[in-house]
């Protein structure tokens, strides 16, 4: 995928974005293995222990060719935000080898390149009214209560930035965007590093997503959901791996595999949808990498 690149400078940090399935994890480890760096997970599920499979985190032959961090350092029932993120991944912009971070969260590279605002954290009430709304009755009715700032200009169909931009108003009696105003400059200002997004072919991409969900069932996911399901709690930040919920329902008796199956594959195609859309609003100005290749 290199040949297909401008030449990446060896000593600056690289920035690798895509959505699911891309081949972005391939493409880090390519520039690793080439000019030296270590591989820092910037994906908001993969940062969970418990769930390796179904996040598709690197295996065990991938890190012993290259260095990797961020991978699985969280407890699979902790919460986790970007800020969080931001503090884990600062020792690897002080020095040491070059960083390489990769990974499929849009927000944890724009706090990263364009600053995070220091919103207080939501109280675990607040969040749980949050939680129990959206699933009840979907993101609508959060997004009606929003300030009208916010509400133009968040990404409305994702439900989770909808519920968190909720949170932080009604937590604080103050709207997300008034919030990110104040935002302090940023660790990384993205002109001094490469940044690289995976521009890809939705049909390509989909027939991916497909295949790589039938070889992580077999690879033992529904194995993994069963080690999970005795403490399954739909409401952890972790429990939104794709594919967690369908093969949890399956287990329970609620759906068949095939259908299970057909479902989580269905959730990841409409994320990596989502994630297309994000980049291509966000990411502008990074290198592309348009996939399939010629």
């Amino acid at each position: 995928m290199l040949d297909h690149l401008p030449p990446v400078p060896p000593e600056r940090p690289v920035l690798i974005a895509g959505p699911t399935a891309s081949g972005k994890s391939a493409l880090a480890l390519e520039i690793a293995e080439n000019s030296g760096g270590v591989v820092v997970n910037a994906d908001a599920l993969q940062v969970y222990d418990g769930w390796n499979i179904l996040t598709a985190r690197p295996p065990a032959q991938d890190l012993a060719r290259a260095p990797h961090a961020l991978y699985g350092h969280v407890p699979y029932a902790a919460d986790y935000s970007v800020g969080h993120w931001l503090r884990d991944v600062t020792p690897y912009l002080q020095g040491g080898a070059r960083p390489i971070i990769v990974g499929g969260t849009g927000l944890y590279f724009q706090a990263l390149t364009q600053g995070l605002a220091e919103i207080p954290a939501t109280p675990a009430a607040v969040r749980a009214e949050a939680d129990a709304r959206r699933l009840a009755e979907g993101h609508a009715g959060l997004l009606a209560e929003l300030d009208a700032e916010t509400a133009g200009q968040i990404d409305t169909q994702n439900p989770m930035r909808v519920q968190r931009a909720w949170e932080v108003l009604r937590a604080t009696g103050r709207g997300l965007v008034a919030w990110q105003a104040d935002t302090p400059p940023p660790l990384l200002p993205i002109g001094e590093a490469f940044p690289i997004v995976m521009r890809t072919d939705p049909a390509w991409l989909n027939a991916r997503i497909d295949l790589r969900f039938d070889m992580m069932m077999k690879q033992g996911a529904l194995t993994e959901a069963e080690a999970m399901r005795a403490d399954w709690d739909p409401a952890r930040l972790s429990s939104r791996a794709i594919g967690a919920a369908e093969l949890i329902a399956h287990l329970n008796g609620e759906m068949t595999r095939a259908e299970a199956i057909a479902a989580a594959k269905l959730a990841s195609r409409q994320y990596a949808k989502r994630q297309r859309t994000w980049f291509r609003s966000k990411m502008g100005g990074w290198h592309p990498l348009a996939l399939p290749l010629p």
